[in-house]
């Protein structure tokens, strides 16, 4: 603990007491560690946040086309935007390509009616596909969307030529 000395007399004169403490620091560096101890078990860590993805295995299906009717395509644009169509890339013009929004009366109806008028449940498919100018937040909210409408097949594919040429025009 604490230890006081007082030398008296030195060399036959004697002088003031001057009391010189030692304080032994040894049971502080115990109470530290047992508070270091006691704040990180005490302390929740935050969890991250973790969205699942079902990734495709390593080989595809052979076999497995999937009809236009069993899929749909949304194309996220710049300023929140997002676009959908459903039929072949080659009849996609302005009047196919549709505009809609994030909200609870936009993808998720747009993708459970496709559901419903998709000829084999089992095999619809949404594909989603990100423009250059879209924002990182909007292909999360799709991403919870797919979570939302139980759309447990859906791909994440690059915008075609023709794609691209159409959205511009829509964009304008």
């Amino acid at each position: 603990m604490a230890e006081m000395t007082t030398p008296e007399k030195q060399n036959g004169k004697s002088f003031q007491k001057k009391k010189i403490i030692r304080v032994d620091m040894t049971p502080m560096v115990d109470l530290g560690f047992l508070l270091i101890t006691f704040f990180m078990l005490a302390t929740s860590f935050s969890k991250p946040n973790v969205m699942n993805l079902g990734l495709p295995a390593g080989e595809q299906e052979s076999g497995t086309v999937i009809d236009v009717r069993n899929q749909i395509t949304f194309i996220i644009g710049k300023n929140n935007r997002v676009f959908y169509y459903q039929g072949e890339k080659k009849d996609l013009n302005t009047n196919v390509l549709k505009e809609t929004t994030f909200s609870s009366s936009g993808i998720t109806k747009i993708i459970e009616n496709a559901k419903d008028s998709a000829p084999k449940k089992e095999l619809f498919t949404v594909i989603i596909k990100p423009t250059d100018d879209a924002k990182y937040i909007n292909f999360v909210d799709m991403l919870d969307e797919m979570e939302i409408t139980q759309s447990e097949r859906y791909g994440i594919s690059e915008i075609s030529d023709v794609e691209k040429t159409v959205y511009q025009e829509k964009i304008k």
